[in-house]
């Protein structure tokens, strides 16, 4: 508040006209209120977040969620990884929606019954289907994943982490990860 009375201050001792002094205090008290208004804002999200369903751990476990190709050559190909993830609860688990964090990146449910997908990165090259996949209540699927490191070309070289997510109908969330170090 100091500041804005030695700004009208400032602007009454500079022989300004009332109108623009009027203008002035206007945009400064605006600008005043505008910080206020984001202060507030600011410490009130986090706690909305935290009630989010989204961020809720999944009931799947995965007996491993991170994996390191190492270095590989472009030149090489592509190169895939399957995850297991089960499902140890005593209710079924669906298995709403699985996606990538990058188009390099695809995955597949594999299922006794065959493999389902591809799914990738939303956004990019079209919609990302829904998995729909029913995992039982003690049952295990694996959900492989295939980085293709000549998806970036030329530029795509040195460690990259991807993160493979899969969401189920309440909304809880597991998270796979992958690294890989690309050389030409």
């Amino acid at each position: 508040m100091r500041v804005l009375f030695i700004i009208v201050f400032f602007l009454t001792n500079n022989s300004m006209n009332t109108k623009t002094i009027l203008i002035g205090v206007l945009i400064i008290g605006g600008l005043i209120g505008l910080m206020w208004w984001g202060r507030n804002n600011q410490t009130a999200t986090p706690a909305a977040a935290g009630t989010s369903t989204s961020n809720t751990e999944s009931a799947l476990i995965a007996s491993e969620t991170q994996y390191d190709f190492g270095t590989i050559s472009m030149a090489k190909g592509n190169v895939e990884k399957v995850f297991t993830v089960t499902n140890p609860t005593s209710k079924d688990v669906l298995l709403s929606r699985l996606v990538t964090s990058c188009m390099c990146t695809t995955a597949y449910i594999v299922s006794p019954a065959g493999e389902k997908g591809p799914f990738g990165m939303p956004g990019h090259g079209g919609a990302v289907p829904p998995s729909n996949e029913t995992i039982k209540a003690g049952e295990s699927r694996g959900i492989k994943v295939v980085y293709d490191p000549n998806a970036h070309g030329p530029a795509g070289v040195g460690t990259i982490d991807r993160v493979i997510t899969l969401t189920d109908s309440e909304g809880a969330v597991l998270e796979l990860s992958i690294r890989v170090t690309v050389t030409p």
